[in-house]
């Protein structure tokens, strides 16, 4: 009896413990679903360590530190849930490989990556991995560019996200403003961000950060502002709030949107949300082209590829925009692309966690192209890249000075804006070398001026051929257009286009001139001159093509300029069908190939048409002979010999 009054106590005991758990994770999903993942990781943790485990559990957990860029702590129950070597969204492996990075296991993170590749290949995630095995190497050799250091600005919280404006910057922060109680954010359970500006001093100091504007400033998040050269136009980031009206979504959430202000008589007014957001996705972080006239945001919008992509819109006069355009698959991955800025010298600059890196998010660099494409995707290295989320970065091309935030290790508060000064720029270039030749003879040109022009034609440097006629020149830039063009006397000028490799390497261009004087004489073969290697007819007919035609048309004029040349058109087929049937078809053809010169202008005096079948045959390619087709091509040939000058 006291056995069973015990169990029973116990079974009650335990059945308390199991409600109060499931009440617990009933809660914490509930703060998860609301994006409170402060929160939600508290009610998670506890239940945790009391040895409760589950895939569902672990994976809310490592989401709820991924989320909020603390990858180390994310890797540990992105850790535990593989441990339980149960089936997981293939998105889980690419989380986890991003926070093994973040703690220092490469080697971990690449088996994550090969195994998302496996079970996802489709991914860009995972082709760009599989076309790129060594971009750590790639990585190292575009590092050390950089020489960064931190700033007096920085808060113990979280300061990011600066733009220039004329001597001064302006970041968001979520320091405490004294006398001011601003609300707090359930996602981080800091202060809603608001802007700050300060002043640069001549030798690159900042002074003192000051509140940059009470009337851009509201109770929700304001960040990421980007400002127009004359410094009266802000497009910037905020909470769906305007006007004391909050929007939001269909799971009431209050998401982000883009807004513009103007100034007026010394202070920021007319705030106004821009007309392609919504309250069902966000849209942040805006920056501008060089020309004003396009702004790039970040979006999750839909027909986005993944988390977020970056996309563009034109500016119009009149507060009017065009239709925002995602900037499509080569900037854009399945992960997270985000924080756009264009440098003065139309270079797009983003911080993406799908691009391989080097754990959270690392900043790249693609040079926007004349005509809207992009070049060759760069990851811009250490010591702006590091392990954890690293972001917003800005540049002065003229200075080459600039700012980037980051929540690495050794920084002051959550989020720390850096300032730096780029020692060298990212360059990726190719030896573009070629040998020009005679077409006809294959003999090297020597002397031969090679041009080498851009896309629209400008001319970037002037090459002549050396005695083996090689030209090469050594800074051919990675995935850009060239055309080279190619002179010489007593030649047609040649002109090929070519375009560069995205990685580092050598490319090869060959080319061929035809001479546009040739020395003709009786016996000459025009169609040697012209390198007509065959009349071509359809299968069994005689009848003139049009691609035939062009071919013929060349000697008509060549004859027309001798008025005295007489030309014998000569038709030979191979040795396959019969000898009768050859001689026959070779006659036809050679008779409808002079039937259209003399319709064409030429006196019927001057011209002889012979066929001759298999008689001449100009290898060993004879009945019965085992022959490739290319050597049967050899033998089916047309000729135009001169008979008299």
């Amino acid at each position: 009896m006291k056995l069973k009054i015990v169990v029973s106590i116990l079974i009650v005991v335990l059945g308390l413990e199991s409600y109060a758990q499931n009440n617990k994770i009933k809660k914490a999903e509930k703060e998860y679903d609301q994006l409170a993942y402060i929160d939600a990781i508290k009610i998670y943790e506890n239940v945790a360590e009391k040895g409760y485990k589950s895939v569902d559990l672990f994976q809310k957990l490592g989401n709820s530190y991924y989320f909020n860029a603390q990858l180390p702590q994310a890797n540990k129950w992105y850790a535990a849930l593989f441990a339980l070597n149960q089936t997981v969204d293939p998105e889980y492996y690419f989380r986890y490989s991003q926070t093994l990075k973040s703690v220092g296991d490469y080697d971990g993170a690449d088996k994550m990556l090969n195994a998302f590749n496996k079970i996802n290949s489709n991914d860009s995630r995972a082709k760009l991995y599989e076309a790129n095995k060594d971009y750590y190497a790639v990585i190292k050799e575009n590092s050390g560019r950089y020489v960064i250091e931190t700033l007096d600005i920085n808060s113990d919280l979280s300061d990011y996200g600066t733009s220039f404006l004329g001597d001064k910057i302006v970041f968001a922060s979520t320091r405490e403003q004294r006398g001011i109680a601003k609300r707090t954010q359930k996602w981080t359970n800091q202060a809603f961000s608001t802007l700050y500006t300060a002043k640069v001093n001549a030798n690159g100091t900042l002074e003192k950060a000051q509140p940059f504007s009470n009337i851009v400033d509201s109770k929700f998040n304001e960040a990421t502002p980007v400002f127009t050269k004359d410094g009266k136009t802000m497009y910037f980031t905020r909470n769906n709030y305007n006007e004391g009206k909050k929007g939001k979504d269909t799971q009431g959430t209050t998401l982000l949107k883009l807004y513009k202000a103007t100034l007026e008589n010394g202070k920021w007014s007319n705030v106004k949300e821009l007309p392609f957001n919504s309250d069902d996705f966000s849209t942040a972080h805006p920056a501008l082209s060089p020309d004003e006239k396009t702004l790039y945001f970040a979006s999750n919008r839909p027909g986005t590829l993944g988390e977020s992509d970056i996309y563009k819109v034109a500016i119009y006069d009149n507060d009017l925009f065009g239709i925002p355009e995602n900037l499509g698959n080569t900037i854009n991955t399945e992960g997270k692309e985000t924080f756009p800025f264009v440098s003065a010298e139309n270079e797009l600059y983003f911080s993406s966690n799908g691009h391989p890196g080097l754990g959270g998010l690392d900043v790249f660099v693609a040079k926007i192209n004349s005509n809207g494409s992009f070049g060759n995707v760069s990851n811009v290295g250490t010591p702006i890249n590091g392990s954890m989320d690293d972001f917003a970065f800005i540049i002065d091309t003229n200075t080459s000075k600039g700012y980037f935030s980051s929540n690495r290790e050794g920084g002051k508060g959550y989020d720390d804006i850096y300032q730096f000064i780029e020692t060298r720029k990212l360059s990726c270039e190719q030896v573009l070398a070629g040998k020009v030749t005679d077409k006809k003879t294959n003999s090297f040109l020597a002397g031969a001026k090679a041009l080498l022009l851009d896309e629209q034609m400008n001319v970037i440097k002037e090459l002549s051929t050396d005695d083996k006629g090689s030209f090469s020149y050594e800074k051919a830039e990675c995935g850009k257009v060239y055309y080279v063009r190619v002179s010489k006397e007593d030649y047609l000028t040649t002109e090929e286009k070519v375009t560069i490799p995205t990685e580092k390497g050598k490319t090869d261009l060959n080319i061929g001139l035809e001479k546009n004087i040739e020395k003709i004489t009786t016996g000459t073969d025009l169609a040697k001159v012209f390198a007509i290697e065959m009349i071509y007819f359809d299968l069994d007919k005689f009848n003139i093509r049009p691609d035939a035609a062009l071919d013929i048309s060349k000697v008509v004029e060549v004859m027309k300029q001798y008025p005295t040349m007489k030309v014998e058109v000569a038709s030979h087929t191979d040795s396959r069908a019969s000898k009768a049937y050859n001689l026959a078809l070779s006659q036809k053809r050679a008779q409808s190939t002079m039937d259209f010169m003399i319709k064409s202008g030429i006196d019927k005096s001057r011209l002889i048409a012979k066929g001759y079948g298999e008689s001449q045959l100009v290898n060993k390619c004879a009945d019965g002979v085992a022959c490739s087709e290319e050597e049967h091509q050899q033998n089916r040939r047309s000729q135009f010999i001169i008979t008299a000058m």
